[in-house]
């Protein structure tokens, strides 16, 4: 029995040692206040995971309890950039990035994943 799945032990090994991915906050952290409260954000996404679906990525910034959709950068890549809201009066706002998508799987269909990024805060001052 041993023998059957002792070529397999090395497939199963390098499945749970991949890491899903390393972002990149590619935003400052501080900006200056605007009149229409809306700050962008930009990061880097890469992954060593060779069955990621790149053309399936679906990307996100969550702040406030919402979440913003994020659009890939053209011409650039693994980069995506969108706009959060801050409440008037506010200074800073915490967020983090969520990227959806599906990898391929033996003998099945693409399967849905997702991965989110630590958590940034974007501090907004007043400009003299």
């Amino acid at each position: 029995m041993l023998k059957k799945f002792l070529p397999l032990l090395p497939l199963l090994l390098l499945a749970g040692c991949t890491t899903p991915g390393t972002f990149t906050r590619l935003t400052p952290s501080q900006e200056p206040r605007n009149t229409d409260n809306l700050y962008p954000v930009e990061a880097a996404f890469d992954s060593p995971q060779q069955s990621l679906r790149w053309d399936s990525i679906r990307a996100y910034a969550l702040a406030n309890g919402q979440t913003y959709p994020l659009r890939r950068v053209s011409l650039v890549k693994n980069r995506w950039e969108g706009v959060i809201p801050l409440p008037p009066g506010a200074t800073t706002i915490t967020y983090r990035f969520k990227f959806d998508y599906l990898y391929n799987s033996f003998g099945k269909a693409p399967q849905p994943n997702s991965v989110m990024s630590r958590v940034y805060t974007l501090k907004v001052v007043d400009q003299q």
